[in-house]
């Protein structure tokens, strides 16, 4: 066996035990936090459908146990995403400086705060405004009855993807850190950026181009911002080099 191949199965091996992990982890977690989860949806519906007269309603036996699943196992991933994320950088980069270690331990702590932060932003702002945009439909002959599951899947949904595109300035600031792209080609490719936000947010997001505006709106905010920090942590660094 050659030394390619030792070193293929190698990284195989590596990434099993750490996917193991992520799976072991959410499955600790997830058993407790299902105990939780009725408590929680109440919380989380009368939150998202306050200020309208919408109730939600299920309409199988076991549809409320399926939604109340796979709520646990949305919990149970957000509580992991540090861990999970700490595993998969352990595996992309094993030999570290301690410099570069620093560095890692800053992204997890930065990215589970961006994490959080767009959690909290679609939960407060995004979901209740889609809501209410469901309702302007309403008529005198078309009434507004939704299902516990569709609102729940899109709700989790819509979550999990604010969560992940709010680590696109983190996303930003590394890469030109690292010396992979610079200020000035990120500027210039505004366009191409633009349009891969775009889609993306059609990814991400429910087939309706509301939902892929408030998504992409915040996102390219985002990245601009990366943008701008990453420029002003330049210029001190060049400055203190001087």
């Amino acid at each position: 066996m050659s030394n390619n191949e030792e070193s293929l199965i190698s990284h195989i091996q590596e990434l099993r035990k750490t996917l193991l992990k992520c799976i072991i982890a959410m499955l600790i977690v997830v058993l407790p936090v299902f105990m939780i989860v009725p408590d929680f949806l109440d919380f989380f519906i009368s939150s998202i459908l306050k200020d309208t007269e919408v109730v939600l309603n299920y309409f199988s036996p076991a549809e409320v146990l399926v939604v109340q699943i796979k709520t646990a196992f949305v919990l149970g991933f957000i509580i992991c995403f540090p861990y999970i994320l700490k595993q998969l950088w352990n595996f992309i980069l094993p030999a570290l400086y301690d410099d570069e270690r620093k560095i890692i331990k800053s992204a997890i702590f930065y990215s589970s705060i961006l994490f959080v932060l767009g959690l909290l932003f679609c939960f407060y702002f995004i979901i209740p405004f889609v809501i209410k945009f469901g309702i302007s439909f309403a008529t005198g002959n078309i009434n507004a009855v939704f299902g516990i599951t569709n609102v729940l899947n899109l709700s989790l949904w819509l979550m999990l993807a604010f969560g992940i595109m709010f680590q696109l300035p983190l996303l930003v600031y590394f890469l030109i850190k690292s010396g992979v792209v610079t200020v000035e080609n990120v500027s210039d490719k505004r366009p191409y950026v633009i349009v891969a936000i775009l889609i993306i947010a059609a990814i991400l997001t429910p087939p309706d181009v509301v939902s892929q505006l408030m998504l992409f709106t915040p996102t390219y905010l985002l990245f601009e911002l990366g943008l701008l920090y990453s420029k002003y942590r330049l210029k001190k660094i060049k400055k203190d080099d001087l």
